[in-house]
């Protein structure tokens, strides 16, 4: 069995009603640090989520298919309705969301051992009263832990921008690897490269810096200047719910696989090798192929992920 406190993810749980054109509804299991639990669980890691998740039928629903994987859910115990977003998709199955949420997160105790790597990011890092608390929780498992940090920007729930940009840059600077769409990065600085803003970022303390960029791959940032590129395979897009999750789970299933988590490994992790990147890249794409070719946000188990590796492409030098 794997160790249930090896990897900690925080932040909330979010119920998907998915609209598409001439369709009915259809709820999924949703919210971007719920959906990192899933897939890490989903790839053999032992996983928990300190999360917000109300006595309702989305919240059971929810709690059923992270437990379904594997996922160990502790929560606050506030009671507050388990957070909703309508996502529509278009004909291409591009997601645009509309979301009704409440961030309270309060005080959760950790038991056993403290975990080797946290994940955290999204709305539970943007929305007060809860991001305040988040961010101290991830402050108290540093020492011991390596951190990610994934700003799933939500214009509509973010706020004032320059305190977005604010909070942003604060879990950045805490932060050992971090990913960001290229659209994350063009919403918090719009006249800024988003290259250019990753390398910023990068100066102020992470190990790696991952930008996506959809159907064209994703490119990483090394300190001293190295970058590693990839393209993203071919593949008849469902929808993208759940794409950049479904990376973020998939890079840190590869660093774990190189023994790159944990405060122990933070050195070796500033000095990767980019052959090493190369490969996480490699797998992190895969894992979002896997999880745009079907509806929701269900990314692929340690089988499925291997089977697309086999397609996977090189990445670029």
């Amino acid at each position: 069995m794997p160790d249930s406190a090896a990897l900690l993810v925080i932040g909330e749980c979010v119920a998907d009603i998915v609209r598409l054109p001439e369709a009915p509804d259809r709820i999924h299991p949703g919210g971007s640090p719920a959906n990192v639990a899933y897939g890490l669980a989903r790839l053999g890691l032992g996983t928990t989520l300190i999360t917000q998740l109300g006595p309702d039928s989305n919240g059971r629903l929810i709690g059923e298919h992270l437990a379904s994987a594997g996922v160990r859910v502790l929560t606050d115990g506030s009671g507050a309705p388990t957070p909703a977003a309508t996502v529509d998709l278009d004909e291409a199955g591009r997601a645009a969301y509309t979301f009704e949420i409440t961030w309270t997160l309060g005080a959760v105790q950790l038991p056993g051992e403290p975990p080797r790597h946290v994940h955290t990011g999204s709305v539970a890092t943007a929305l007060e009263p809860g991001a305040a608390s988040v961010l101290d929780l991830v402050r108290s498992f540093r020492p011991a832990a390596t951190v990610s940090y994934d700003p799933n920007v939500r214009p509509g729930l973010m706020g004032d921008h320059a305190r977005a940009v604010h909070r942003a840059e604060r879990c950045v600077a805490l932060s050992d690897v971090v990913k960001a769409s290229d659209e994350d990065l063009r919403w918090l600085y719009p006249d800024e490269a988003p290259e250019k803003a990753a390398v910023r970022w990068l100066h102020s303390g992470p190990a790696v810096v991952l930008v996506t960029r959809g159907a064209g791959g994703a490119v990483a940032f090394l300190p001293g200047g190295a970058t590693v590129s990839i393209g993203a395979p071919p593949v008849r897009v469902a929808d993208t719910v759940g794409a950049g999750d479904a990376f973020m789970s998939g890079t840190l299933h590869a660093l774990a696989s190189y023994g790159l988590l944990g405060a122990q490994a933070r050195a070796r992790l500033r000095s990767m090798d980019p052959a090493v990147l190369r490969d996480v890249l490699r797998r992190a794409v895969a894992s979002a192929a896997v999880t745009v070719a079907r509806a929701g946000a269900l990314p692929p188990d340690e089988a499925e992920l291997e089977q697309a590796l086999t397609s996977a492409p090189a990445p670029e030098r």
